[in-house]
């Protein structure tokens, strides 16, 4: 998953992305299914803010 790449804590990474840590767990035990573009979106914020850290 996404927020394994990180290494972030489950709570750290909600928080980092304004999403309850309920909602994540869910997403994560396959309880709910997050909407394709939310996960898009999540995915390219990490790429930019890697490429922002790698350059600066």
């Amino acid at each position: 998953m996404l927020r394994k790449s990180t290494g972030l804590s489950q709570s750290k990474f909600s928080a980092y992305f304004g999403i309850p840590t309920a909602t994540l767990q869910d997403w994560e035990h396959k309880r709910r299914t997050p909407p394709p573009y939310i996960i898009g979106m999540m995915a390219r914020i990490l790429e930019l803010e890697k490429e922002l850290s790698e350059k600066g």
